[in-house]
């Protein structure tokens, strides 16, 4: 079971409050996180992700363990304490501005 914490206007969309928990099979990766929450919450669809190239969005972060994964390779295993459920992965907005 993946656990999965979103920011407050992502949670809005997707209709929940709290974090999300996810059965991915196999090693999950960023892709397939991102596709679980995708399938399961229609609305989120193109948030996180361009729906046409796939690529990460400029101002939505990845993190899971402390660590910022949003370049990396978004097939690339995440680590086993998210795997376990120990520790959420986190989609995070970035923030800009001057």
């Amino acid at each position: 079971m993946i656990r999965v914490a979103l920011p407050a206007h992502l949670r809005t969309l997707a209709r929940v409050d709290h974090e999300i928990e996810l059965d991915i099979a196999g090693k999950p990766t960023i892709r397939l996180v991102i596709d679980a929450l995708e399938a399961r919450f229609p609305p989120l669809r193109g948030t996180m992700r361009n729906p046409a190239t796939g690529k990460r969005r400029p101002f939505v972060r990845f993190f899971a363990c402390e660590q910022d994964l949003s370049h990396e390779d978004p097939d690339a295993p995440l680590p086993d304490e998210v795997a376990s459920g120990a520790e959420p992965f986190r989609v995070v907005g970035a923030m800009a501005g001057g």
